[in-house]
């Protein structure tokens, strides 16, 4: 039998009476262009990057550097939680002000 737990709070989720959220991360490394100048111009750096991973013997660890997804499971409080902070930021102080 299937059974689904929430991966942010552990609950267990009943297939047929509690929804189901699913989170989908996909984190990649930004491949920005460079400035080309006349140096650079002839550069291959595809290549470049291929001969990085291919010359490695920590391979894996490159791969997932440059590419990770990953799937979560939320019951719906924890879907409105993540959906209020995505990124798990610190919330900012609260400053208190007196009455004057």
């Amino acid at each position: 039998m299937i059974h689904f737990t929430c991966d942010r709070c552990g609950r267990v989720l009943e297939i047929e009476e509690d929804l189901r959220y699913i989170v989908n991360l996909e984190i990649c490394v930004a491949m920005d262009p460079l400035e080309v100048n006349e140096i650079d111009e002839d550069r291959d750096h595809l290549l470049e990057i291929h001969e990085i991973l291919e010359g490695d013997e920590s391979r894996e660890h490159y791969r997932v550097e440059m590419y990770t997804k990953q799937r979560y499971d939320l019951c719906p409080e924890c879907q409105k939680k993540f959906m209020g902070n995505p990124l798990g930021r610190e919330p900012a102080p609260q400053l208190g002000f007196s009455q004057n």
